[in-house]
């Protein structure tokens, strides 16, 4: 076969007449059908060969040959092969006016030709002279092509282009563009503007395109609301004007029957595509604030829910597909809407009835609409109602993502009311759930069991019995978490020691039930001393019978606990001096173990009793602190999922039970995160208590080391909340150390004096202030500190200036580390330092009118940004008052139509631009009950603002 191929060409070459050229170009598609892959080869190179040969000799091709050819490489290159010939025919096909022969060359260049082809100017004057035709067939293969390509350097060439022709019906002179050609023309501008956002100019056609939206063919209408819902999340204000029109449009679609609009109607649904496309239009708005366009959305989205409680009229899948899409969309805008009562109780129960459908999407959907309706306060209510049907779900469902759905609805709808049935749930479910969610399900028992415990026995039987049933996935933050709780609730520690007993007394226990057992008996094991069964050498056998099967971690735990049984019951101190004096212990390979058991036989044989009372007192109450297991859920499911349903269910209960989390407080020199009975944290800690008690002081009598930085002292987060509203007093104090600040600001600088006293009689040497910022803040935030003199005399205090310039809009707080020598004992202190965003706030002055006119004009939901709590404080008129006016904003007095309200504006300074803020206050007395709304023309800065000033209240 090559040699036949061969020879016919040569022949043909050399002027031979054996075969003609057709003959040639006959079995030259033959040979490709036929012969094998390597065949395929030679044959692309007789063919590149052949048309060689055609381009500088007898007889040129036709139209009707090109196309042929140029198909015939499109099926080579579909084989696999790379085709780098061929190319100008195709270009030579553009200019043609054969319709197949235009199709096919705009299908070869949309498929083969790169952005970087030396052709694609040829193939952009091509593109430009059929768009500018008018012939509606070329033009729609134009736009085609364009949208098919895709390219930057398309974008550049005919962004300016597309905006004309997609409103080219409403001038005059062009009336005769066809409805095909505004639908392809929409679309193509849609793909160059996901593609090249930047060169799609923004300009009067935006104002007109929403007009699209009343066409009266609907395929125009759908591509249109294709486009300009994406220009909407981008540019809000320009679109604005769509909701009345997509209102309107939706109007007409819900409430024709099937046969108004036969061609858009399918399998009996008028035209769900688009009905889909405006609803999700609406979503990038809040609810409309006309009267007549908001009462004509919501007759809308009630006909809807209607039409879902209808027989069906087919029994076919694509009927009930349509129909539910159409469903779960407007569900979706009146959950974003969360504005009417009515709506949202109904679709909570339309919702409910999918809980049981035997279509497994179905009912995945329903769960994971409902985790959203949960934490509106108008539905939780009516969430709560199907509960027995979620717990169904959980133990029957055979698919696990939608179990984990209903773990997740479970965790939304929960409350006082039934934390104690959902949390049993939980934890029955957990003996049988799939090992993938097991650690969230075990983070969200940990939480709903603090958050809702009335009694905290049941806390601590909750958090036992989830050590035992899924050890395994039981991080360090619920173990430290229960820890914190018993230490600081007084009424529980017996109960807590009394439990931990009898948990270990089974034969096998989980390392985690050792380290939490460790901790209790350590610090309450005399609660239980009195009893014979769980007598001081009792307590110590059972926790050493469990020493030799645990990690290294947990052995240094418990030998913490050893040297707290010491001081709690001189009757088994010589028993625990002979454990720390055996070889195991003192010649341990582990380092970190023979230390401890060092350190532990000498202090418990050198010290009077009054020393070791001393060193080894009862852990202090923790300092109050968020949840580190909230932090480390919102961390595995990410932030908007967690931080959403939290921030609702703030709103709806009272404030969260339990201790803070544990401040870490090493008891040797090398701390470790788990196994240390002083100390639950994860680095060395902050002296936060008198020097004779405090855990840290006994990490440097044997480390002459510094550490890295520390982590934030105990109270900085509060003490920091309180500088919000004021720029003057006291950041920190210990026994050691006072920390004051001064400051001032003005527009976008601002000058912080700080104030280092030392309250002993000794010298801190080598003291060294550090401002550490992240990468983010330190483009946005300019700092300059000046240095302090590395030694402060007893009784002393020394002062360090920092001037600050607010460069763009921030988020997160510098934070100021101290280190230093007291005594030979080194000391690292971290405080995060109140720089925040408002204090670079100008109040300014409005008049009522202008308040609400500029008000309406930050509209947008990305510009908006509210926020409803419960008040921490007493809900003090003038106190609020002081706040907002500390906050830094103007107070406007006689604004707001309801005089218990509170309104301010101001603006923000920063180095490259103004951002003007307004803020609302709403205070609900009867609920004790606050709702916060800002509106900023910049959503992060409404965002921040809202956090810090939500904290005030």
């Amino acid at each position: 076969m090559r040699r036949y191929l061969l020879s016919t060409i040569l022949c043909e070459k050399k002027g031979g007449k054996g075969h003609s050229s057709e003959t040639i170009r006959k079995n030259l598609v033959t040979g490709t059908r036929t012969c094998c892959s390597s065949d395929r080869r030679l044959c692309l190179q007789l063919h590149r060969f052949l048309l060689a040969s055609y381009s500088s000799g007898d007889k040129a091709l036709d139209g009707y040959s090109k196309k042929k050819y140029v198909c015939k490489l499109l099926f080579i290159f579909l084989l696999g092969h790379d085709i780098d010939f061929g190319h100008m025919e195709a270009v030579n096909l553009l200019s043609s006016n054969r319709y197949t022969e235009k199709q096919i060359g705009y299908l070869f260049i949309s498929v083969l030709v790169n952005s970087n082809s030396e052709l694609i100017r040829l193939i952009n004057n091509a593109i430009k002279n059929d768009l500018a035709s008018r012939n509606p067939t070329f033009m729609g293969l134009a736009l085609h092509c364009i949208a098919n390509v895709g390219s930057r350097e398309m974008a550049e060439a005919f962004a300016g282009e597309i905006p004309k022709i997609l409103v080219a019906g409403y001038v005059s002179c062009v009336k005769d563009t066809m409805d095909s050609v505004k639908q392809s023309a929409a679309l193509c501008l849609l793909r160059l503007y996901r593609t090249s956002p930047d060169l799609v100019p923004m300009g009067d056609w935006t104002s007109r395109v929403v007009h699209l939206l009343n066409d009266q063919h609907l395929g125009v209408v759908t591509a249109a609301t294709s486009l300009i819902t994406t220009l909407a999340q981008k540019n809000p204000e320009e679109f604005k004007t769509s909701v009345s029109l997509a209102v309107s449009r939706l109007s007409r679609i819900v409430t024709s029957a099937s046969t108004d609009l036969q061609d858009y109607t399918y399998y009996f649904v008028p035209a769900p595509w688009l009905s889909v496309k405006l609803l999700r239009l609406l979503q990038c708005y809040p609810p409309p604030e006309d009267p007549a366009v908001r009462g004509r959305l919501t007759e809308c989205l009630e006909t809807i829910l209607n039409k879902a409680q209808e027989p069906p009229k087919s029994k076919k899948v694509q009927h009930s597909n349509a129909k539910n899409a159409v469903l779960f969309e407007a569900i979706s805008l009146i959950i974003h809407h969360d504005s009417e009562p009515n709506l949202l109780v109904r679709a909570c129960n339309q919702l409910g009835q999918f809980l049981q459908h035997r279509e497994t999407n179905l009912r995945y959907l329903a769960l994971e609409s409902m985790c959203t309706l949960a934490s509106s306060e108008f539905s939780h209510e009516a969430v709560k109602t199907h509960i027995e049907t979620v717990i169904n779900a959980l133990k029957t469902e055979r698919d696990v993502s939608v179990r984990q759905r209903a773990v997740d609805l479970l965790y939304a709808m929960c409350d006082r009311s039934n934390a104690q049935q959902i949390v049993a749930e939980m934890l029955s479910y957990l003996e049988t759930a799939d090992y993938s969610i097991r650690e969230e399900i075990v983070l969200k028992v940990a939480i709903l069991a603090e958050k809702y415990a009335v009694d905290y026995t049941w806390y601590v039987d909750t958090i036992l019995n989830l050590i035992r049933i899924a050890g395994d996935y039981v991080s360090e933050e619920v173990w430290y978490r229960v820890i914190q709780i018993v230490i600081n609730r007084d009424d529980v520690q017996g109960y807590a020691a009394k439990t931990v007993f009898e948990a270990l007394q089974a034969p096998a226990c989980h390392e985690n039930l050792v380290k939490v057992g460790g901790y209790i008996l350590g610090e309450f094991g005399n609660l239980i001393a009195g009893d014979p069964r769980s007598s001081p050498l009792i307590q110590f056998n059972l926790l050493h019978s469990k020493f030799h099967l645990c990690s290294v971690p947990t052995r240094a735990l418990l030998l913490s606990t050893y040297i707290k049984f010491v001081n709690l019951f001189p009757e088994v101190k010589t028993t625990i001096q002979d454990v720390l004096r055996s070889d195991s212990q003192l010649k341990n390979a582990d380092v970190e173990l023979q230390q401890r058991a060092v350190e532990y036989l000498r202090l418990s044989t050198v010290a009077s009793t009054d020393i070791l009372a001393t060193v080894l007192e009862e852990m202090p109450p923790f300092p109050e602190r968020e949840s580190s297991i909230l932090a480390k859920l919102k961390k595995k499911k990410g932030p908007s999922t967690v931080t959403d349903l939290e921030e609702a269910k703030r709103e709806r209960s009272a404030d969260v039970n339990g201790g803070p989390e544990p401040a870490p407080a090493s008891a040797v020199s090398t701390p470790s995160p788990s196994a240390d009975l002083l100390g639950l944290g994860a680095a060395p800690p902050a002296p936060a208590g008198p020097p004779p008690s405090s855990g840290g002081l006994l990490v440097d009598v044997f480390s002459d080391s510094p550490s890295a930085v520390a982590p934030l002292a105990p109270g900085s987060e509060d003490n920091f909340a309180r500088f919000v509203c004021k720029n003057n007093g006291v950041l920190f104090e210990n026994q050691l150390l006072q920390i004051g600040l001064k400051s001032e600001f003005r527009q976008n600088l601002g000058r912080m004096f700080i104030f280092y006293g030392n309250k002993t009689s000794t010298q801190f040497l080598n003291f060294t202030p550090t401002l550490i910022c992240s990468d983010d803040l330190q483009t946005n935030l300019s700092l300059q500190t000046k240095p302090v003199d590395p030694t402060v005399d007893g009784g002393a205090q020394v002062q360090q200036v920092v001037n600050i310039e607010c460069v763009s809009d921030f988020t997160e707080a510098p934070v100021l580390n101290i280190q230093f020598r007291y005594g030979g004992t080194f000391q690292n202190v971290s405080v995060k330092l109140p720089i925040t965003l408002n204090k670079f706030f100008q109040p300014t002055e409005m008049a009522s009118q202008d308040f609400f006119q500029r008000w309406k004009q930050l509209s947008s939901p990305q510009q908006e940004v509210q926020n409803i709590f419960k008040a921490k404080h007493p809900m003090d008129t003038e106190i609020t008052k002081a706040k907002i006016i500390g906050f830094g904003s103007a107070l406007l007095e006689d604004v707001d139509p309801n005089p218990a309200n509170f309104v301010g504006a101001g603006i923000i300074h920063t180095k490259t631009t103004q951002i003007g803020c307004l803020l609302r206050l709403e205070p609900n007395l009867q609920a004790q009950m606050y709702r916060l709304t800002l509106r900023t023309s910049k959503e992060t800065v409404s965002q921040r603002l809202c956090e810090l000033l939500s904290e005030q209240f």
